[in-house]
């Protein structure tokens, strides 16, 4: 079985590996933990700190163009998308919810370039707050495995 070739740590060797994340500054406190916990696993997993390109946007649904421009200008293993929507009182979160999801997808899709989507969609802070470390690390690892599946595909 192809899967099965290769073991957890070749999964997610980072060495060699270059990485784009994409932050959305919206709920920032959030975000931030979200970068700090994905960054601080990508370095654990071997991405050297000089081989990950951070860049901020002011919000989800900005997320899509910027990944879209640094899958143009090429040169990445693989990019991560951070942010973080709370549901209001309104359709609003709905809709940045789905079209920044969408956008995310479509990205990777079309420039056939693993993105790992941690743009977390919460009822509220608390929820937001719970998983904020821990889908930053899910997201460093989704990175690394799926750069290292595509490159063996």
């Amino acid at each position: 079985m192809f899967g099965a070739e290769k073991g957890e740590a070749d999964r997610l060797d980072g060495k060699d590996l270059v990485i784009g994340i994409v932050q959305a500054r919206f709920n920032e406190s959030i975000t931030n933990a979200l970068a700090q916990a994905c960054r601080a696993e990508l370095v654990a997993l071997g991405v050297a700190d000089k081989e990950i390109d951070h860049v901020f946007v002011p919000g989800a649904l900005e997320v899509p163009v910027a990944l879209q421009a640094m899958a143009e200008k090429g040169g990445y293993d693989a990019l991560v998308a951070l942010g973080c929507i709370i549901r209001g009182e309104t359709y609003h979160f709905e809709l940045v919810a789905n079209e920044s999801a969408a956008g995310v997808t479509r990205i990777g899709l079309d420039y056939h370039l693993p993105i790992a989507n941690a743009i977390l969609t919460t009822e509220n802070l608390e929820q937001a707050i719970a998983r904020q470390v821990d889908k930053g690390r899910d997201a460093a690892r989704v990175a690394v495995e799926m750069a290292n599946l595509l490159e063996r595909l």
